[in-house]
């Protein structure tokens, strides 16, 4: 790796690093089996298989020479920036991992490989009472870990830490108190002059899977996506992206088999995650500076395909002769009937499905129930009741089960309970890098050529090719200029719908 890591200890340390990060990429791709390919009574073995890695995992990590070895690079001053990432992240790792006893991690391992599956099959048949006692022991689980990493001020300051490094409560209270004061009377104001429909009969019209399969296939081919090369494009329950490694990125998305831009819009949206991490620099691979820096920057990536591009006119028009192709009934419609079909605004019961202004509403429940979770002693049983009351005050709207409530995320099986606000903060994000990439490019006019280098270079130069080296908010001063800031997606939302 010359030019990158010069050091005697940092590379000492590289070198022992390796067989953690092999530990990590065996962990994914069970993960990724698990959503795609495992039968379902493969889970217990599967569970069992993840819950030793863990503990193997920290064991490595937290082996005295390696230590050692990462406590004497703290202390050499003349390291690179990228040493002095490789430090950090390590460094930052080794004080979580020690902060969890190993049969804590194990038990966690375990609990969130068969929760998951439990989540599936209650989803399916619309029972709750099917996952209510695998989400008690994953609440259970959530205290333990804030209390295990301790806080100055309330546990889920701890949880947020681990998906948004240096990301407190306080200030995703800010956020969600800016946002919520400006975007209520938006929405009313635009579902009022009705400037886009809140409904349209493109979400009624069916397809078939190999349908849209070459949709996607084609839009992915657009954007530039190795398929096959050091990419792939699987179906999941629920769309997400795994990352092996720079070399082999693996996304999915899911076919209902109506309202098309559902597919679509979670391919776009998932081809951003991907193109973070295959757009790193190559020399950082196997090292820990590999990979996005947080969750919260990663959505940003995503949120900017799926919102910028993904829902403007120009994409409408670049897809509207595929879409024709491929759908028999497109023949009725235009390409503004697609913008207009993408850009509904309307409160909707699904986050997945929900539109760009009432989005953050939907993650704003959640981080109020988490909340309640972690601080109230608000048990599972409470949640569905509380879910449905809190949709009722922020989007006037009532869920009628439990799949349109509480059973519509798979995250709390996960165990990640302190994730969701990084999805507000990626949303936010994504309108902030387009206003400043608009300083440079003629956005619209790269999408509507599908001439998309040009985007993906400036998201690479300005994002991507840091991979890790610095904490979130330290990225973005250094790609940006400045901190998050919610008026750049106020006045995205503002320009688009009024």
């Amino acid at each position: 790796m010359e030019g990158v890591f010069q050091n005697e200890t940092v590379n000492q340390i590289l070198s022992k690093y390796r067989r953690i990060w092999a530990l990590g990429h065996a962990q994914s791709v069970l993960g990724w089996d698990m959503e795609v390919n495992m039968p379902k009574e493969g889970i217990l073995e599967r569970s069992v298989a993840q819950g030793e890695l863990s503990v193997l995992s920290q064991e490595f990590l937290l082996k005295p020479d390696f230590i050692e070895l990462v406590e004497k690079a703290k202390g050499i001053e003349d390291l690179n920036e990228y040493e002095r990432g490789v430090v950090r992240v390590l460094d930052r790792s080794i004080r979580i991992s020690r902060s969890f006893p190993p049969e804590f991690l194990r038990e966690r391992s375990e609990v969130t490989s068969q929760a998951t599956k439990a989540w599936e099959e209650a989803k399916k048949s619309n029972d709750f009472s099917k996952f209510e006692p695998w989400l008690d022991r994953i609440i259970d689980l959530a205290k333990r870990a804030a209390d295990y990493l301790g806080y100055e001020e309330e546990p889920y300051d701890a949880l947020l830490d681990l998906f948004e490094e240096g990301l407190t409560t306080k200030e995703v209270v800010r956020m969600f108190d800016r946002l919520e004061k400006e975007l209520k009377p938006l929405l009313e104001r635009i579902m009022e002059e009705g400037r886009v429909p809140s409904e349209h009969p493109l979400e009624k019209e069916e397809y078939e899977r190999e349908q849209m399969e070459k949709v996607n296939l084609w839009i992915l081919q657009k954007f530039g996506y190795p398929l096959g090369v050091r990419a792939r494009l699987d179906v999941s329950a629920h769309p997400f992206t795994t990352e092996f490694g720079i070399r082999d990125v693996r996304i999915t998305t899911r076919y209902e088999g109506y309202d098309f831009r559902r597919t679509i819009l979670s391919t776009v949206h998932e081809f951003g995650h991907a193109l973070y991490e295959l757009q790193q620099d190559e020399r950082f691979m196997f090292s820990p500076i590999a990979g996005g820096v947080s969750l919260g920057i990663h959505e940003s990536q995503s949120r900017f395909w799926e919102n910028i591009v993904g829902r403007s006119m120009e994409f409408a028009g670049l897809i509207h002769p595929v879409l024709r192709e491929n759908l028999p009934f497109m023949a009725d419609y235009s390409p503004e009937d697609v913008y207009l079909y993408f850009n509904m605004v309307r409160p909707d019961f699904i986050r997945t499905e929900s539109d760009v202004v009432t989005y953050n509403f939907h993650i704003l429940l959640r981080f109020k129930l988490e909340r309640m979770m972690l601080n109230e002693g608000v048990k599972a049983k409470d949640l569905p009741e509380l879910w449905n009351d809190e949709m009722e005050s922020l989007l006037g709207i009532r869920p009628k089960n439990y799949v349109e409530g509480i059973l519509q995320d798979i995250h709390w099986a996960h165990g990640t309970i302190g994730y969701f606000p990084t999805y507000s903060i990626g949303t936010l994000l994504a309108a902030q890098f387009y206003y400043h990439m608009k300083k440079e490019l003629n956005v619209e006019e790269h999408i509507a050529s599908a001439n998309f280098e040009p985007i993906k270079a400036w998201l690479r130069e300005r994002v991507h090719k840091y991979g890790s080296i610095y904490p979130p908010k330290e990225l973005l001063k250094k790609s940006i200029g400045e901190e998050l800031n919610p008026d750049y997606f106020i006045r995205w939302v503002k320009e688009r719908y009024l």
